[in-house]
């Protein structure tokens, strides 16, 4: 990221500092922007949290969390630099006490708090006079449903103009996820097979081997179609499928993104496979259930996979179905898009097993090893004419000698420069969540799959005769 600019002038504020996200995102992302050179040259960085601290026990923290989770090792000579810009506010002594403690002009105020509070912080923000001139990111979810994600932006928009709003979803900082705009619309060879006419259908898997890791209390709460499909999957659905922009920039790609879901059919609950899984064993280790763990409750009804089949009505992906699933305690962790293109129309191999003659596909693996495959048929060197699938990829690892910078470290320096390309805006939001409102007032009941499997047997029923990738 050594191209990044200095952002402006500003102050860094982020709410709920000893939290979970600021300790394992945030703070080691804002002290890797710090070492890139990519943070406003003069500004606090404030931590504000419930805890009882001072300036030097939260320094102390920040530096524990650098250790254990920057993906640079802490450097001291540096450190003390970093350290130097930090400070910290209790949230006994309120919002207003940070008018002293912060230099004037633009603010970034990050919500890193659960979902329950935001509304309320905001409103106190707007009543310490605080709003103006301040940029406020929202972490998700964003809201429960549609009706309570409307009620949300009320109160947002009550102190916040929506232009002042950054909505984090953290995939859209992911570098295969922003390469996939570069990918469709820089490369003809493929925006011109990028349709109904070439493709047969498009899938898009978040799985995951960890369980709710502690977290039992949240996920009763939401489960896996809030948490993943209507937010990440959604979105990177919405850059995969879009329309070309009119121009590469925040406002034309998020009218696009926006439009793309308002062309979505609502999903019904027949084409939804929820499911929840039961003790089995991931990578070796026996494993609980997911209503054996702790804050889970024994006849819980919340499923822990969603799998769900939609149609684009619009003129480029009229007929084409799109899969997609979301998972705990999967095989393997991984997020990747698998775009299956139609089969040859005439077989010239029919002695070849039938196996061998997979289709093309172009898969965008987007974690945890970011590249992207595209599998097509080769002979098999020899006398007789034997054919096989094989692979070319592109790592970005491997090509560019370097790995990606964390998805946190970009989404805050574009939100410190006031670029709005990577959020979401409020009309996506709510279109997201009328994509699967029709389920969540229905849902299917959620069947049993055994940890370390890919989903419950429906799932594979619901997009047979194809089938899913990975597998």
């Amino acid at each position: 990221m050594n191209d990044l600019c200095g952002p402006e002038r500003q102050d860094i504020i982020v709410v709920g500092a000893t939290g979970d996200l600021s300790r394992r995102k945030l703070l080691p992302a804002l002290y890797n922007l710090y070492l890139e050179d990519a943070l406003p040259a003069v500004g606090a960085i404030a931590g504000y949290a419930r805890s009882d601290l001072d300036d030097e026990q939260f320094r102390a923290l920040a530096a524990a969390a650098v250790r254990e989770f920057s993906r640079r090792p802490l450097d001291e000579q540096a450190w003390e630099g970093f350290a130097s810009r930090l400070t910290y506010i209790r949230a006994k002594d309120g919002f207003a006490s940070l008018k002293h403690r912060c230099c004037e002009g633009t603010r970034l105020i990050y919500l890193a708090i659960p979902p329950s509070a935001f509304a309320a912080t905001v409103k106190e923000i707007g009543e310490a006079g605080l709003a103006d001139g301040s940029r406020l990111l929202v972490e998700k979810p964003f809201g429960h449903d549609l009706e309570s994600s409307r009620r949300l932006d009320d109160v947002i928009h009550g102190v916040f103009d929506e232009s002042q709003v950054f909505r984090i979803d953290h995939y859209l900082g992911k570098e295969t996820v922003q390469n996939i705009l570069v990918f469709r619309f820089g490369n003809s060879v493929f925006e011109r097979v990028w349709n109904r006419d070439s493709i047969d259908h498009i899938q898009l898997t978040v799985a995951e081997s960890l369980g709710i890791e502690g977290r039992g209390n949240f996920y009763e709460e939401t489960g896996a179609l809030r948490d993943i499909l209507q937010s990440h999957v959604l979105q990177v659905l919405s850059l995969i499928a879009m329309e070309p922009p009119v121009a590469f920039n925040g406002q034309a790609i998020r009218d696009e993104k926006a439009q793309l879901l308002t062309s979505i059919r609502p999903v019904q609950p027949e084409d939804v496979v929820r499911g929840q899984y039961t003790a089995g064993a991931v990578d070796g280790r026996r494993v609980p259930g997911y209503r054996e763990e702790e804050g889970v409750a024994p006849d819980s009804s919340t499923e822990t996979f969603a799998a769900l089949r939609l149609f684009i009505d619009n003129w480029r992906w009229a007929g084409v179905p799109f899969y997609l699933r979301t998972g705990k305690r999967m095989p393997r962790r991984t997020t990747e898009v698998a775009v299956v293109f139609r089969e040859a129309p005439v077989m010239f191999f029919k002695e070849t097993p039938v196996e061998r003659l997979k289709p093309n596909m172009l898969n965008i693996l987007i974690q945890p090893n970011e590249q992207i495959r595209f599998q097509f048929i080769a002979k098999v060197p020899g006398a007789e004419v034997e054919v096989e699938p094989v692979d070319m990829h592109f790592s970005y690892e491997e090509s560019f000698k370097t790995q990606p910078a964390e998805a946190y470290e970009r989404l805050l320096h574009d939100a410190m420069c006031g670029e709005p390309m990577l959020f979401l805006r409020a009309d996506s939001v709510h279109n997201a969540w009328q994509v699967i409102e029709a389920v969540l007032d229905h849902e299917p009941p959620a069947l049993p799959y055994e940890a370390g499997t890919w989903g419950p047997d429906a799932a594979t029923t619901l997009i047979a005769p194809r089938l899913w990738h990975p597998r």
